[in-house]
C-alpha cells in the first residue's frame, strides 16, 4: 500500500525539485531517510501519512482508498436550501471551473440529459425560471408555498443572478465536448408545462420562456455546425454528438493533462465528485463508447441535422400551442 501510496503522491507533485527532496522537507528527515521512505525500505508512520496528506492536500479518507479495486471514496458538493445556497453553489463552481480556463489542454465532456447548465446562465426568462425551479424542488419554504414565478422574480437577488451570469460566461473559455438525444429537451419543456398547469406560471410569462429555450437550441446549433463556442476569448472548441441508443445521465467529466475528474447527479441539482483515476478512466472509456456509436454533428449530413434540430423547434411549437389553446394533450 505504501508504494502505491507514494506513487499517487509523485502524480500529484508538480514541484520541479527533487520529488526525495521535497519529501525530505515535508517530513522534516534527511535525504537518505526520504529515499528509504519513497522505496519502502521504512514503513511511514501514521504521523508522516498526515503530514504528507495535507502537504498534497489528499484527504485521509483517500489514503484508504489507494489500489483499492471495488470500493471508491466521493466527495458530495455542498446542500442547498435557499437562495443563500445555491448563489453559494454558482459562486464554488465558478471557483473550480475558471482554473481551467487557463489550461489549453482542459476539456469538458457532458452527458446531457436535460438541457446543459451554462446554456441557461444568462440575462433571460429562462434562467429565471430554473431558479425557481431548483428552488421550488429544495427549499421547503418555496416547495410549501405556492408563490408564482412572477412574484418570484420581483425577489430574486441581484447577487444571485450576477452570480449564475458569471458561471454561464466562464464556461465559453473552455472546450466543450457535449452527447445530446431527442429527448435532451424534454426536462425543461416538462418544467414549463407543469408550473403553468399548476397556476403558477402566467401564459404570457410561460410563452416567453419557450422563446427563450428557443434561442438556446439555435445557439446550440450554431455553435454545432462551426465548432466553436461563440463569445470564446480562447476560441474554445465546442462538439455535439447525437446519440439515438441511451439515455444521457447528465454526468460531466473534466479532463486536463493531470488527471481526469467526473461529477455524476445526486439530487436536483447537487453531486458526487469522483477523483479516484481508475474510475475514471472507466468513465472515460465508457464516454468514448458512445461517442463511437454516435453522430458528431458537424460530419452528419444537413438533413439529419436539420431533423434533429427542427424535432427540438416542433416540441417547443407543440408547448406553445397547448399554452395558448389550454385544451390539448401535450405529446413528446
Amino acid at each position: 500500500m505504501q508504494e502505491q501510496f507514494i506513487k499517487y503522491l509523485k502524480e500529484k507533485t508538480q514541484n520541479n525539485t527533487s520529488f526525495v527532496d521535497e519529501i525530505a522537507s515535508v517530513l522534516d528527515i534527511g535525504y537518505d531517510a526520504a529515499y528509504r521512505r519513497i522505496n519502502s525500505k521504512t514503513s511511514l508512520t501514521l504521523e508522516e501519512g498526515v503530514k504528507l496528506a495535507k502537504h498534497y492536500k489528499i484527504s485521509l479518507n483517500n489514503l484508504f482508498e489507494v489500489g483499492s479495486q471495488n470500493s471508491i471514496l466521493t466527495e458530495l458538493s455542498p446542500p442547498i436550501h435557499n437562495k443563500e445556497g445555491l448563489e453559494l453553489y454558482f459562486k464554488q463552481s465558478l471557483s473550480n471551473v475558471l482554473p481551467l480556463t487557463q489550461l489549453k489542454s482542459a476539456s469538458i465532456i457532458y452527458s446531457a440529459k436535460d438541457i446543459p447548465l451554462f446554456h441557461t446562465l444568462k440575462d433571460s426568462f429562462l434562467s429565471r425560471y430554473k431558479i425557481y425551479v431548483w428552488l421550488k424542488d429544495v427549499d421547503t419554504n418555496m416547495t410549501k408555498s405556492k408563490v408564482t414565478f412572477e412574484d418570484f422574480i420581483k425577489t430574486i437577488p441581484d447577487s444571485l443572478l450576477e452570480s449564475a451570469y458569471k458561471l454561464g460566461e466562464v464556461y465559453k473559455d473552455i472546450n466543450i465536448t457535449e452527447i445530446w438525444n431527442n429527448t435532451t429537451i424534454n426536462g425543461t419543456i416538462q418544467q414549463v408545462l407543469y408550473y403553468f398547469e399548476s397556476g403558477t406560471l402566467s401564459k404570457e410569462l410561460a410563452l416567453l420562456i419557450c422563446t427563450d429555450i428557443e434561442d438556446v437550441i439555435r445557439h446550440v446549433e450554431k455553435q454545432a455546425i462551426q465548432q466553436s463556442i461563440i463569445g470564446s476569448k480562447n476560441k474554445a472548441i465546442y462538439n455535439l454528438y447525437i446519440n439515438d441508443i441511451h439515455t444521457m445521465s447528465n454526468t460531466i467529466m473534466v479532463k486536463t493533462p493531470y488527471k481526469k475528474v467526473f461529477f455524476t447527479p445526486f439530487t436536483v441539482i447537487s453531486y458526487f465528485k469522483i477523483e479516484h483515476q481508475p474510475t475514471c478512466e472507466l468513465m472515460h472509456e465508457f464516454f468514448e463508447k458512445q461517442m463511437s456509436i454516435s453522430k458528431l454533428l458537424v460530419n452528419a449530413g444537413e438533413k439529419d441535422r436539420s431533423l434533429f434540430f427542427n424535432r427540438m423547434h416542433q416540441k417547443i411549437n407543440r408547448l406553445r400551442n397547448r399554452i395558448n389553446l389550454n385544451n390539448e394533450t401535450f405529446d413528446f
